[in-house]
């Protein structure tokens, strides 16, 4: 290699002839010629010698010809071959493609502003929810398919009023909404019934309201939506390892504070980071409604005697000054409030434990205020007393006086 190197720089740089470079290098004029016609470093090559495999060779191709996707261990089989794996199966990997037609990937290219995918991501990281419970609550995970910024959020359920607050909260972050928004056959965004696609009546409302479409994927095609399948990877092999959280608010804390670093990394299929391209995404996409979306839970009932409301599987406590009159209910990630003709009669911070009682030490407080003073109201005293007959009169009634003096 280095009189290689030699030859061709005595020869181009000092312009040295053939016959001066062979003999100040001690070398054969020959072997200068060939230094000087070679274009590439020498290198030593072993002379190709025939394989053990090659003996059977057409017998694999006869095997591929009719069977493709035959597995090796099958054709080492058929062939009777009894040496070394290695050398037959890379033998077998060579010539497979031969008779396997191709099936190349596509690669699925999208506007500014087109879409974003969704999903939910279940961590495998136990999170303390209060009254001594853990437990492992979904993530909303969305993907916009332009500048792949990614965005999450983790949710009290998975139910249809807490995905689309999640949703809502997301997309308010962003400040705009993307024109699609791409889902698998979430139970509470729809489903495929009769081979059509069927949204729930509340998603429907949902996008009615922002204007926007919801594109839902065939059942069984997860590579359909492999922008958030790949991101909820990422975050599983690159958040949550070592980490540690005190509540779900603690999680989404962190979880948002991860997320600003993460959407500046270098994105290897962009080959530029995600924020790059995130205000021409951002601008593409569509302005979110003058009006906010109604998410989150809505109910509207009757206040029982013992003044609580059942949100999902916990009780809340209710002023009890409703009791008896029709009180509306709304909860979203955060809070449940209630109120009473126009009145709020109860804010409480929203349980991610379950079948739990939350009470107000205020609604107590007024509860006992209320029974002590119904106990303490006057009660009209009645006249219970009784008059008392004579022995004499039943025995006159029954006609027992005669008798008892014939026997007397």
């Amino acid at each position: 290699m280095e009189d290689w190197a030699e030859i061709r720089r005595l020869h181009r740089a000092e312009g040295m002839a053939i016959r001066a470079i062979a003999r100040r290098l001690g070398i054969a004029r020959n072997t200068v010629r060939r230094a000087l016609e070679a274009h590439e470093p020498p290198r030593y090559e072993r002379p190709a010698k025939g394989s053990i495999v090659d003996a059977v060779e057409p017998q694999i191709r006869a095997l591929l010809a009719e069977f493709p996707e035959m597995p090796s261990t099958v054709i080492m089989e058929r062939v009777g071959w009894e040496r070394g794996k290695t050398v037959f199966f890379e033998r077998v990997q060579a010539l497979r493609p031969l008779f396997k037609p191709a099936d190349p990937a596509s690669r699925t290219e999208y506007q500014p502003g087109e879409l974003a995918q969704c999903d939910l991501w279940f961590p495998p990281a136990d999170v303390p929810l209060g009254f001594g419970q853990t437990g492992r609550p979904p993530v909303l995970v969305l993907v916009s398919g332009y500048s792949r910024m990614i965005t999450a959020v983790m949710l009290p359920s998975g139910q249809s009023p807490d995905l689309l607050a999640g949703h809502w909260r997301l997309l308010s972050s962003w400040g705009r909404v993307p024109k699609a928004l791409v889902w698998d056959n979430e139970s509470a965004i729809g489903q495929w019934r009769g081979g059509k696609p069927q949204l729930t009546e509340a998603m429907n409302a949902f996008r009615g309201t922002l204007g926007i479409r919801v594109i839902q994927c065939r059942p069984g095609d997860p590579e359909a939506k492999g922008l958030v399948e790949r991101a909820n990877g990422y975050l599983e092999t690159s958040f949550l390892p070592g980490r540690l959280f005190t509540s779900p608010g603690d999680f989404n804390t962190q979880l948002t504070d991860w997320l600003e670093r993460a959407n500046q990394r270098q994105h290897r299929r962009l080959g530029c980071r995600p924020v790059d391209r995130w205000a021409a995404d951002r601008t593409a996409m569509l302005a979110l409604p003058l009006v906010a979306a109604v998410t989150g839970w809505r109910s509207s009932s009757r206040l029982p005697r013992d003044h609580y409301l059942r949100l999902d599987s916990n009780d809340y406590s209710v002023h009890p000054s409703a009791v008896g009159r029709r009180v509306q209910l709304a909860a979203g990630l955060d809070e449940v409030v209630v109120t009473c003709g126009g009145t709020e009669v109860a804010r409480h911070a929203r349980c991610w434990a379950d079948h739990q009682s939350i009470t107000d030490p205020v609604h107590a407080a007024a509860a006992a205020e209320m029974r002590q003073a119904r106990r303490l109201v006057a009660v009209p005293k009645v006249d219970t007393s009784v008059e008392h007959r004579a022995l004499t009169d039943c025995d006159q009634l029954f006609g027992l006086d005669g008798a008892e003096e014939g026997i007397a």
